[in-house]
């Protein structure tokens, strides 16, 4: 016997769940990728990447999920032996130094945690015994959504500037973007790189990077670019050249609403509501994990992303016995411990177009999981939720 019935409902960190509005977007024709309709399109899209980045920069779309925007980041401003500095703090700052490492760059790690958020003292400390210059790069992300860690990127920032290293500052927000404030200009970025699965609501296939003066001044002698990710080769007049050959219309046709929607809701508003949600989610954890089995990756609390939750389990129990019965019997795809948490954790993202029926229908059935299968764990979760969302959303 089941409770489930349609389509599965994914609260999973990407791809995402789509609005309708997006979905009904790219449920037309094709356009003449040399038309005014075109041009004005890419126009809109390439200003408003640039402002939800936070920059007066250049900003860059590419026919690629967030690993192709990785390549698109380094590609640009490294050359062949570059050294590029990694800061750990989970999996995805390692897989992009590793991406790196494949495109002839020297990688180094600043050892991390999966446990905690990269110590911004650190960074400065590693850069300061860099006397010789030699690091290029810095790399990070804002929130690594296999630890669920969420990174201070003003703090390292800042620590970059008080080292005084020329290195220039990379961060990745696949994980944040749409869904917590990010100042790439006023924070000391340079370079910027995202997707489109996550909190942009529109489906894979989009990547982004946005590049300040200093990144488009380092590009010029750059030997590492190769002619699909080279900004140089998307300059000039035909609008197709944005694109390096045809544009992918349909998805951008899904980002315009998407980011529209975004608009309609209004960005500090959207923040508001992935704080909310994350904080409800957080706190149906918490007293889940009074029974000593459950509890949160992140140790510090106020580390904890509000885009995804990785949840612990521990005496014995399987992860996937949980994420199995949520599906199969309930219809809800929560996301699977990866990298050095297989097996060990779930994760249950809030992030995109969710709400709070979504977030509170996921705890539910988690809460629901947990009954079923004997799972200790402290009662009260989804009520703790509730609660909690009842105090902070006025009447």
């Amino acid at each position: 016997m089941t409770v489930r019935a349609g389509r599965e409902f994914l609260a999973i960190p990407g791809p995402t769940n789509m609005p309708d509005e997006v979905l009904r977007a790219m449920h037309r024709p094709a356009i003449d990728i040399y038309s005014k309709e075109m041009l004005d399109l890419t126009e809109s899209l390439l200003g408003d990447i640039s402002k939800l980045f936070a920059t007066k920069g250049k900003s860059y779309i590419y026919i690629a999920n967030g690993h192709g925007a990785w390549e698109a980041a380094l590609s640009n401003v490294l050359s062949r032996g570059d050294k590029v500095l990694v800061l750990e703090s989970g999996r995805f700052a390692i897989g992009w130094g590793n991406a790196a490492a494949l495109m002839g760059a020297e990688v180094e790690v600043l050892k991390g945690d999966w446990r905690r958020a990269v110590r911004p003292h650190e960074v400065e400390e590693r850069l300061r015994r860099d006397k010789e210059h030699t690091i290029k790069a810095v790399v990070v992300v804002q929130v690594d959504t296999a630890s669920g860690v969420q990174n201070d990127i003003e703090a390292i920032g800042k620590a970059i500037k008080a080292s005084g290293h020329p290195a220039l500052y990379m961060v990745d927000t696949v994980a944040s973007l749409g869904c917590m404030p990010y100042e790439m200009d006023k924070w000391g970025v340079d370079v910027t790189m995202s997707g489109s699965q996550k909190g942009l609501m529109t489906p894979p296939g989009l990547g982004f990077v946005a590049a300040n003066a200093r990144a488009l001044e380092v590009h010029k002698k750059a030997n590492m670019s190769t002619p699909y990710w080279s900004w140089s080769e998307r300059e000039g007049t035909e609008n197709y050249r944005k694109y390096a050959g045809t544009a992918p219309v349909h998805l951008l046709f899904a980002l315009r609403k998407a980011i529209d929607l975004l608009h309609e809701e209004g960005l500090e508003n959207a923040f508001r509501r992935h704080s909310l949600l994350g904080e409800a989610a957080r706190r149906a954890v918490s007293a889940w994990s009074e029974g000593q089995v459950l509890g949160f990756n992140v140790a510090e609390a106020n580390e904890r992303s509000n885009t995804v939750t990785t949840v612990t389990m521990s005496n014995g129990h399987d992860p996937a016995v949980l994420q199995r019965y949520c599906k199969e019997k309930c219809g809800v795809v929560l996301g699977t411990g990866i990298g050095d948490l297989s097996g060990q954790a779930f994760r249950i993202a809030h992030m995109g177009h969710v709400n709070a029926p979504m977030l509170l229908g996921t705890l539910g059935v988690i809460e629901i999981g947990l009954n079923a299968l004997k799972i200790p764990h402290g009662k009260g979760g989804l009520e703790a939720a509730v609660s909690y969302l009842g105090e902070e959303v006025a009447a």
